[in-house]
């Protein structure tokens, strides 16, 4: 296999794994955060602002990978 060829590829992998992930996490927790206002709407800001916590903590998982993947493209 080329060099260049398994750079692409280790790129696509990096992207692929970096924003999927992410996202099936960021549904879980809106899913469950939603459960759990449902069953208990007094505590909604309290699971409201820990769901926007983990989201972002989520979210940030997905822009990490971006970096590595351009740093794969551009640096490496």
């Amino acid at each position: 296999m080329e060099p260049e060829v398994a750079k692409l590829l280790a790129i696509a992998f990096v992207m692929g794994l970096g924003t999927v992930f992410p996202a099936f996490a960021i549904g879980k927790i809106g899913s469950k955060g939603a459960e759990a206002i449902g069953r208990n709407p007094e505590a909604a800001p309290k699971v409201q602002t820990a769901m926007i916590l983990a989201i972002a903590f989520a979210e940030a998982i997905a822009i990490y990978a971006l970096v590595v993947s351009l740093i794969l493209k551009f640096v490496a």
